[in-house]
C-alpha cells in the first residue's frame, strides 16, 4: 500500500444487546447471506472455514451483465470483539474491512464497520469514483446495520425458548432464501428439503414431491417444518400445462409432506405451510380477514386445495398454520423485481384502472411473520401475511416512482395487460384484494415496515 492514496469509511450503530451476542450473530452460518442487500446480487462461490484467521471467502459480484470474483481473507480475529476482511482479489486497488463490536455495559454495544480502500486507476479513479463509492457504502451499511439490529432484537424476544430444529422446503425461493439465514444466524438448526442431489456436508434431504418420494425418518424429531415450495405463478402465461404444474407443485407437494409427517412417531410441534391471498379472489374494496369466505377463480381454487392438503398433519394433532402471503416486496425476485426496470427508465405506470387493491408485505416482515408463528402457540389455521396498510395500484405506482425519483406516466390498460399476459393478468394484475393481518396484529406482531414507502426504501436502499 506504499504510496497509495486511501479513503476511509466508518459506520457505527448502537445495538441493545450484549457485545458477545452481536459478535456470535456474525460468526454463525448465514450471516453474509443475511446481510447481502437484495438490490445487489452477490453469490458465495466458495468458503474455507468460518470467521477465523486465514479463512477465505470467494464471492461473485454482478454489475448488469458483467460479473467479477472477489476473494477476501479473514484476519486479526479477536473472539467477541472484532475481525478483519482483506481483499486478495477484486475490484479495488486495496480493501480492508474491520468489523468491531464494542461493549456499552453488559446489555448493549456499538457495532462499527471501518473500511480503508483505494480505487483503481490512481487519481482518475479517485476523481471519478470516490463520491460514488462512499454513497454506495453509506447505503449498504445503513441497510446491514438495520437488519442486524432488528434480527437480534427479534431473536432475543424468543431466546428463552431455546434453539429449534427446523426443516424448510422451498429454501432457494424468494422467501426461503431470506428465511434460512435469518434462522441460522439466530442459532437455529435448519435442514433443507431439496429436489436435487444433496451437496456433500450440507444439511439437506432429498425429496421428489411430484413422484411422492420422501424418506419420513429424515423428519423424525424435528421441532418445526416450514413449507414454502411451489412453482412460480408468474413465470409465464397460464397454459393448461402451466396451470397444472402450479396446482400440482402446491397440492401434491403438501400432501406428500403432511402424509410423511403423520407417520412419524415424534412429529414436529408445528407446521407452517404457505398459501396466498389469492384464496380470496377478486373482491373489490371489501375488507378481507382470515374468516372471510373464499373467492372464485383459478388461484382461489388452488389455494383451497393447497390448504386442505395439510389435513393429515392436522389430524395427527400437529399445530398447522396456513400463511396467506400478499405480494412479497424484494428486488431479488417476485413482482417488485419485474417492475423495477420499466420504472427505473421512466416507463412505469398504473395498471388497469389503478383502483384495485394490492395487499403487500416487505420481505423482512414475511420472514418475521414466519418466526412469529413458529413461536406463537395461539396461532393455527389461516394467518394473513400482509402489511396493515394495503394500497391501490395507483398509490403503489406513485410511491414506487417517488422512491426511485422517476416519473410514472406510462399506463398499462387492462386490455393491453390481458393481451400480453392472458388469464394471468386478471388474477395477478387486475384483481383487487384488500386484506387485513387480523391475527398477526391480535398476537402483537410488530411490523418492521408497516408503510409501503418505508418498506420500499429499505429493500431498495433508497434513503428519503
Amino acid at each position: 500500500m506504499s504510496g497509495m492514496k486511501t479513503e476511509r469509511f466508518v459506520y457505527r450503530t448502537h445495538i441493545p444487546a450484549p457485545a458477545p451476542e452481536v459478535f456470535a450473530w456474525h460468526v454463525r452460518p448465514g450471516a453474509f447471506e443475511r446481510l447481502a442487500p437484495p438490490w445487489a446480487p452477490v453469490e458465495v462461490v466458495e468458503r474455507t472455514g468460518g470467521i477465523e484467521h486465514g479463512a477465505r471467502v470467494v464471492l461473485r459480484i454482478s454489475l448488469g451483465p458483467v460479473s467479477r470474483l472477489w476473494v477476501a481473507e479473514h484476519r486479526d480475529v479477536e473472539a467477541g470483539r472484532q475481525f478483519r476482511d482483506v481483499q486478495l482479489q477484486g475490484p479495488f486497488a486495496y480493501w480492508e474491512h474491520t468489523h468491531r463490536v464494542e461493549p456499552d455495559g453488559p446489555t448493549a454495544c456499538y457495532l462499527e464497520d471501518e473500511i480503508t480502500y483505494a480505487l483503481p486507476c490512481g487519481m482518475v479513479g479517485r476523481l471519478i469514483g470516490t463520491t460514488f463509492v462512499h454513497r454506495q457504502l453509506q447505503r449498504l451499511f445503513a441497510y446491514r446495520h438495520q437488519v442486524i439490529a432488528h434480527d437480534i432484537v427479534q431473536h432475543r424476544t424468543r431466546s428463552a425458548e431455546g434453539a429449534m430444529r427446523i426443516v424448510v422446503t422451498g429454501a432457494s425461493g424468494l422467501i426461503g432464501s431470506a428465511l434460512v439465514p435469518f434462522l441460522t444466524t439466530g442459532g437455529h438448526q435448519v435442514t433443507r428439503l431439496v429436489r436435487s442431489q444433496p451437496r456433500p456436508g450440507a444439511a439437506e434431504v432429498q425429496w421428489d414431491p411430484l413422484a411422492g418420494r420422501l424418506e419420513a425418518t429424515a423428519l423424525e424429531g424435528v421441532d418445526a417444518v416450514v413449507h414454502l415450495a411451489g412453482e412460480n405463478v408468474a413465470a409465464g402465461r397460464w397454459t393448461a400445462a402451466r396451470k397444472a404444474a402450479i396446482r400440482d407443485s402446491r397440492v401434491r407437494g403438501t400432501q406428500v409432506l403432511c402424509d410423511a409427517l403423520a407417520r412419524l412417531s415424534r412429529p414436529p410441534r408445528v407446521v407452517v405451510s404457505a398459501s396466498a391471498i389469492g384464496y380470496y379472489g377478486d373482491r373489490g374494496d371489501e375488507l378481507l380477514r382470515e374468516d372471510s369466505a373464499p373467492g372464485a377463480g383459478f388461484l382461489a381454487e388452488v389455494c383451497r386445495a393447497w390448504e386442505a392438503a395439510t389435513q393429515p398433519a392436522v389430524q395427527k394433532g400437529i399445530r398447522v398454520v396456513l400463511l396467506r402471503f400478499g405480494v412479497v416486496l424484494s428486488p431479488a425476485g417476485g413482482a417488485l423485481a419485474k417492475m423495477l426496470l420499466p420504472f427505473k427508465i421512466g416507463l412505469g405506470g398504473v395498471v388497469g384502472s389503478g383502483k384495485q387493491y394490492m395487499s403487500w408485505i416487505g420481505i423482512d416482515d414475511a420472514v418475521g411473520a414466519i418466526h412469529h408463528v413458529l413461536h406463537t402457540e395461539a396461532l393455527q389455521g389461516p394467518v394473513n401475511v400482509v402489511a396493515p396498510h394495503p394500497v391501490t395500484n395507483a398509490e403503489f405506482t406513485a410511491t414506487l416512482a417517488r422512491v426511485l425519483r422517476r416519473p410514472a406516466l406510462v399506463p398499462l390498460p387492462a386490455v393491453a395487460a390481458r393481451l400480453v399476459f392472458g388469464e394471468m393478468a386478471d388474477a395477478l394484475l387486475l384483481a383487487s384484494a384488500r386484506v387485513e393481518p387480523t391475527r398477526l396484529l391480535a398476537t402483537a406482531y410488530s411490523f418492521r415496515h408497516a408503510t409501503l414507502e418505508d418498506a420500499l426504501r429499505h429493500v431498495l436502499g433508497m434513503p428519503s
